[in-house]
């Protein structure tokens, strides 16, 4: 993440979000995904993606009825993988959400970052499976072409012809939508650039899914996040891209703001390659409240990691726990209940969620809820979302090797006392 500070007696700008882009299982752009959320909508259906013959079940999040066409307009889709075209299409939704044209974006210093965990594997799958089959000699060039996983952001500069960007796609598997935020945030707060397109991508592949089934974590039907009788994880997919923007910027130009991104924290334990640490967690998320100036009891609600695995709920729910006390725990609700598990989008999307819930006032729900298990004690919001007055909220997310990233937004307000990190961790007044 940048370190760049402002210079002496200059303080760091406030950082807003003032536009959202979404693809996923309940709905393709924000209105849809709105929708569906409140709706307690669920993406769960069997694969179509790949050749699931062999396996006892094979339901996921897939998305449908996506046609990159609609919104990919300068480059040819069939030149881009799926996840690619899915972080494309968010950015152009997100843009024209933000009340933008392109040539606006064009006109400013530019950051563009993606988190992404597979990056575009499906492409991957099939040039494995035509190696076995016939050899590299029969590899598809195009396929070949898409893989590279910085094409998931560098698309989106080439798409928009961007001059004055920087384009970075960032690995740290399902934590990397936060920690694309975080890098955004990061480049605004301190002048780096003028407008940040931050979030995630990623598209359902045979490796990730099999992967998954092999650790035996791929729930049979439906994911269950919080529930006693939870089996397992559903893969997802789809992107979720922000428009960040300084406080001052969107105030001249008089954009509707959805949230205040007021900080975040970030941590790796590198304890284990797949089992979360809860005191890790626990030290994000203080890192986090510390770097957002906020204290546990002013956090509305948590938008968790929720997996709906065994040893993340448990274990997350007991870092939650271990920060703001048993007695004073917020609601804490999981979306992959609805859109399952889309890997290195999946915080992004929770955060566009997020910042929907904080403008319209409800907490989303966690679906697939029948009994919460006594060891996670969560009040998930189980089945129906509920009308909320929202200010602060905090979003988790936690992936594989101890890479943790905590986001914590909030309703903007113009008044509102911002914390800013002068260096080293400390915080003053801005």
């Amino acid at each position: 993440m940048s370190t760049v500070q402002p210079g002496p007696g200059v303080a760091p700008r406030r950082v807003v979000v003032t536009g959202l882009g979404v693809v996923t299982s309940i709905g393709i752009g924000i209105e849809a995904f709105a929708a569906g959320l409140r709706a307690g909508a669920s993406g769960a259906k069997p694969i179509t993606a790949f050749d699931t013959e062999g396996f006892a079940y094979a339901n996921a999040c897939e998305v449908s009825d996506f046609d990159p066409a609609q919104w990919i307009h300068r480059l040819d889709p069939e030149d881009l993988g799926r996840a690619t075209q899915f972080s494309v299409a968010a950015a152009r939704m997100a843009v024209a959400d933000a009340g933008m044209a392109v040539e606006d974006v064009r006109a400013r210093r530019a950051l563009v970052s993606v988190g992404t965990t597979d990056g575009e594997s499906r492409d991957l799958d099939q040039l494995v499976e035509s190696t076995l089959a016939t050899g590299p000699d029969t590899y598809d060039p195009q396929a070949a072409a898409r893989f590279p996983a910085g094409r998931l952001s560098s698309a989106i500069v080439r798409e928009f012809a961007l001059e004055d960007a920087e384009a970075v796609s960032i690995p740290t598997a399902c934590a990397a939508g936060n920690y694309a935020v975080g890098y955004g945030y990061d480049a605004l707060r301190s002048g780096d650039v003028d407008i940040a397109l931050v979030g995630g991508a990623d598209a359902l592949c045979r490796k990730t899914f099999t992967g998954f089934y092999r650790l035996g974590t791929i729930a049979p039907e439906v994911c269950q996040p919080f529930d006693k009788n939870r089996q397992g994880i559903l893969t997802g997919e789809g992107s979720g891209i922000l428009v960040l923007e300084s406080l001052e910027s969107a105030l001249a130009r008089g954009a509707r703001i959805y949230a205040e991104v007021l900080g975040y924290g970030l941590a790796c334990d590198a304890l284990h390659p797949v089992a979360p640490d809860r005191d890790s967690i626990a030290r994000t998320i203080a890192i986090a409240h510390r770097n957002a100036g906020v204290t546990p009891d002013q956090i509305d609600f948590v938008s968790a990691h929720g997996t709906g695995t065994k040893a993340n709920d448990i274990t997350e729910a007991g870092a939650i726990r271990q920060v703001f006390g048993a007695e004073a725990m917020p609601r804490t609700v999981s979306i992959k209940s609805m859109i399952g598990h889309s890997m290195g989008a999946a915080s992004a999307v929770a955060l566009a969620a997020c910042a929907v819930a904080l403008t319209q006032g409800f907490i989303p729900p966690t679906i697939n809820h029948t009994e919460t298990d006594p060891e996670c004690g969560v009040d998930c919001v189980p089945n129906h979302a509920v009308e909320a007055d929202l200010d602060i909220v905090q979003n988790n997310a936690l992936a594989f090797g101890g890479n943790n990233a905590v986001v914590i937004l909030a309703r903007y307000l113009p008044d509102r006392v911002v914390a800013g990190r002068t260096g080293a961790g400390e915080l003053s007044p801005v």
